[in-house]
């Protein structure tokens, strides 16, 4: 509501307060939202590490937006170093949570990659759901 501004004065900083809340009890979308408050600068220092980080104990949740933004934080080289290798395999785990963006991104970047990559990040992405999403 506070990020929205919905029935309360809009308020970024209040909206992560609350997020932050959700998100250290572990609810998965609140810490997909502080990574996108960290990615942006929304209530809180612009920070990509901590983006990344927020992202990935959401996407080992299964959150696919998340998954997808990690996609995006290695395709870009923030608060990463740029991997396109990476960027598929969380692309591709992104798709298959069903989200459309992850798939689509996935083909994309996959016109710019050898078939040694592509099949090193399909390699990575089924070790990472083996491993239940530790350590990828």
């Amino acid at each position: 509501m506070y990020e929205q501004g919905q029935g309360v004065t809009q308020s970024y900083q209040e909206a992560f307060k609350w997020f932050r809340l959700a998100a250290d009890q572990g609810y998965a979308s609140a810490q997909n939202n502080i990574g996108v408050m960290y990615l942006n600068g929304y209530g809180v220092t612009q920070n990509h590490q901590e983006a990344v980080k927020w992202y990935k104990l959401a996407a080992a949740q299964g959150v696919a937006e998340a998954q997808y933004n990690i996609g995006v934080m290695y395709q870009n080289g923030e608060g990463v170093t740029q991997d396109f290798a990476r960027a598929h395999m969380w692309y591709n785990l992104a798709s298959s949570a069903g989200d459309a963006d992850g798939a689509k991104n996935r083909d994309i970047i996959a016109k710019i990659m050898t078939p040694q990559q592509i099949e090193k990040a399909q390699d990575m992405a089924r070790e990472c759901q083996e491993r239940n999403f530790k350590g990828c």
